[in-house]
C-alpha cells in the first residue's frame, strides 16, 4: 500500500526483529493514518528536497516489538508518529538533520549516535513540541 509516491506501508512496518521473533507488527487504522501523515508531511518532502532516497530503519512498532527491542514505553513509534531514518552516511545524515530542523515540522528531532540515524516524529493530532536532541 502506497502512503506517498515513494513510501509504502510495508517499509514503515518492516522489522527484522519482528520477522525473527514472529511478531505481528500490523498497525490499526489510526496508526496507518499517522504513518501516512508522517510520510506526507515530513518524509516525502525531505526526499524531494534532498533528491535522494530516505531509508526507513524503523517506523511503526507494535507493543510486543517495541518491548523486544527495548524501546521507550511511551515511544511515538507505537502510535505510528515516528521513524528512524538515514540517507546512508553520517555526512548525509547531518544534511538531513539540518534540513528537517529548518523545515520546522517535527515533534522530536533526534540525532542518534553521532548521526548514525535520525529519529523524527510528528503528531497528526495535538501540539508538536519541536524538541531537538543529540543522543550518543
Amino acid at each position: 500500500m502506497n502512503l506517498t509516491k515513494n513510501f509504502t506501508l510495508e517499509e514503515m512496518v518492516r522489522s527484522q526483529t519482528a520477522k525473527e521473533k514472529k511478531i505481528d507488527n500490523t498497525p490499526n487504522k489510526e496508526q496507518i493514518d499517522n504513518l501516512k501523515y508522517l510520510c506526507v508531511e515530513i518524509l516525502q518532502p525531505m526526499r524531494e528536497l534532498l533528491r535522494r532516497p530516505v531509508i526507513v530503519n524503523s517506523g511503526y512498532r507494535c507493543p510486543a516489538l517495541n518491548k523486544a527491542i527495548k524501546g521507550a514505553v511511551n515511544s511515538q513509534h507505537l502510535k505510528g508518529e515516528a521513524a528512524d531514518i538515514t540517507l546512508g552516511s553520517r555526512a548525509l545524515n547531518i544534511t538531513l538533520f539540518k534540513a528537517l530542523k529548518e523545515n520546522g515540522k517535527y515533534d522530536q528531532l533526534i540525532d542518534e549516535k553521532d548521526y548514525q540515524w535520525i529519529h523524527i516524529s510528528y503528531k497528526r493530532i495535538g501540539k508538536n513540541r519541536k524538541q531537538v536532541l543529540h543522543l550518543s
